[in-house]
């Protein structure tokens, strides 16, 4: 059986893979941080205001999101089990767009858990040990 855990946030995707041996692989991100300028251009009141258009910065970052998702696609496409891990609310559009657009493969995700940021070795022993106790509990 292969396993793949997954630790993922903003700026990159661990992807770690399970089988006899061990693989980890880093695909960046390229999700630009957004930061919306606006408010008063002039510290007068009532002086020139900046119109901010937060619906052009949300919709170019949803398809950032969406390109982001699908380079990790093929590494993970291959899995028996998928375990995925992560700080924010990546994990969860993540999971959710397994399970929308890629039903195949999210019937495959067993768990989305919540994840601080971690080194490489860590974020291994983390996913290693979650296959090594759930497939103690399957047997």
């Amino acid at each position: 059986m292969k396993h793949i855990g997954i630790w993922i946030d903003k700026e990159k995707a661990h992807i770690i893979s399970i089988k006899e041996e061990e693989d980890m692989i880093t695909i960046p991100s390229e999700i630009e941080n957004f930061r919306i300028h606006g408010g008063s251009g002039t510290r007068l009141k009532g002086g020139p205001q900046d119109v901010v258009h937060d619906s052009k910065y949300l919709e170019r970052e949803k398809h950032q999101f969406k390109a982001y998702f699908t380079k990790i696609i093929p590494y993970i496409k291959d899995a028996d089990k998928i375990v995925i891990y992560g700080p924010a609310e990546t994990r969860e559009k993540f999971g959710k767009e397994l399970t929308t657009n890629y039903k195949d493969i999210g019937k495959k995700v067993i768990d989305v858990l919540k994840a601080d940021s971690m080194t490489d070795n860590q974020t291994k022993a983390l996913i290693r040990s979650y296959f090594e106790k759930n497939e103690q509990r399957i047997y």
